[in-house]
């Protein structure tokens, strides 16, 4: 009698760990593996989303379970294994005063014992460890248990929507993921060996991507190559074979008179062929873009263009640089730029020598500092310009957050060169 009493309460234990687990394993889910599972064909996969779209009833009908569990398992341990503890003390000697309370006690907590060790801990770590997996196969008992305890599941959820709106937590979170969680989970998954450095590190720079504007990515107006087709045959020439890239420009007498860009292979094929007024009939039309637009919109310019060349304009129509598909590439995987030095050289003092047009982000990102949400600046350079509001002289400097900025390099107007010191003072200070 007594084993069928222990299997009793080891069975309640059991129902109790079940029932722990279903509710760790539905609340710690993520809805797009759950949502692959049901491509793949699974059943429970559905049920679970099903569950999960409606929490709080999912929530209530685990918790009668677990409740009633705990009830009946604390009723019968305490009206009979306790009981046969009392009468066994009792054959030993020891007095019925002292017999009860011991026996009742002891069974309490190896009872407890177990119900928190098998029934809620070891539970909730299977659940936890491959949340989809058991939750598409506990779904439909869950389900089942839901729709049998419908109306005590109703009154419990209506209570506890209640309670919410009481605290002011009328209106549900957004199941969203954010871009900080986002680079949690790619943090996470590099130190696990599951994502590799230069894979997390391109990552990152796809999400800045879509931060940046179209100036962020853009070869700026100083750097294009660009001829101007009222020039005479012999420069035209010159102009096309001291071309690096693959396009070129093609203006009439000043670069804001853009007409088109010229396939460079194409036009040295025609210098060979017909000579320069084969070149000119190579000019084929361009995209022209605001330099307000997202570097993301800025793609599917590219693809309609021809050339996947596209030039950005100013309100005042002055042309302020060229995207093509070489500086998106440059963007995401930053090695393959074509730099004589990095944008980050490291000093043995611990010092950092920055270019002036290194991405903004890319230095935030780097030192920890924080920029201002509504800056309008894209570059090192821009970012010196609007702390100091002028073009500063070489050796000047300022400070920013934990970091002393120098300038060490000017090339005409442009910041070409920043050191940036840590400041020991400030460090020891945080």
């Amino acid at each position: 009698m007594l084993a069928v009493e222990l299997a009793i309460v080891a069975g309640l234990i059991v129902v109790n760990g079940l029932l722990a687990m279903s509710e760790l394993a539905l609340v710690s889910a993520k809805r797009p593996l759950l949502e692959q599972m049901v491509r793949s064909g699974s059943r429970g996969a559905g049920v679970a989303l099903d569950l999960m779209r409606e929490p709080g009833r999912m929530l209530s009908a685990v918790q009668i379970g677990i409740t009633l569990v705990g009830i009946v398992a604390g009723a019968f341990s305490g009206a009979t294994i306790a009981e046969r503890g009392d009468a066994w003390l009792e054959s030993q000697d020891v007095p019925t005063r002292i017999a009860e309370p011991v026996a009742y006690v002891a069974v309490v907590v190896m009872i407890t014992y177990l119900s928190v060790v098998l029934g809620e801990l070891v539970p909730k770590q299977i659940g936890m460890r491959n949340a989809e997996q058991v939750a598409a196969i506990v779904a439909r008992p869950m389900q089942i248990l839901a729709r049998g305890a419908a109306p005590v599941v109703i009154l419990l959820d209506v209570s506890a929507r209640l309670g919410l709106r009481l605290l002011g937590q009328s209106r549900p979170r957004e199941a969203g993921v954010t871009d900080e969680e986002i680079k949690t989970m790619i943090d996470e998954a590099e130190r696990s060996g599951v994502v590799e450095p230069e894979e997390r590190s391109m990552i990152s720079r796809v999400m800045r991507l879509a931060d940046r504007s179209v100036r962020g990515v853009m070869t700026p107006r100083p750097d294009i190559e660009w001829l101007d087709l009222q020039d005479d045959d012999e420069t035209i020439r010159q102009a096309i074979r001291a071309s690096r890239h693959a396009r070129i420009l093609a203006a009439n007498g000043d670069i804001d008179e853009v007409v088109g860009a010229i396939p460079v292979r194409a036009a040295l094929v025609a210098l060979m062929d017909g000579g320069v007024d084969a070149v000119r009939l190579l000019v084929q039309p361009v995209p022209v873009v605001s330099d307000r637009l997202g570097a993301i919109d800025v793609v599917e310019q590219l693809r309609q263009s021809p050339l996947n060349l596209v030039i950005v304009v100013d309100e005042h129509g002055s042309v302020e640089g060229i995207v093509s598909e070489g500086d998106i590439l440059k963007t995401v995987v930053a090695d393959i730029e074509e730099r004589e030095e990095p944008n980050f050289t490291v000093r043995d003092d611990g010092s950092l020598l920055i270019d002036g047009s290194c991405p903004v982000d890319e230095l935030g990102e780097r030192l920890g500092i924080l920029l201002p949400p509504d800056h309008r600046y894209h570059t090192v350079a821009g970012f010196v310009l609007d702390r100091m509001k002028r073009l500063p002289r070489i050796g000047e400097s300022f400070s920013h957050g934990l970091w002393r900025f120098e300038v060490v390099d000017i090339d005409g107007t442009r910041i070409d060169k920043l050191l940036v010191t840590p400041q020991p003072a400030l460090h020891r200070r945080a």
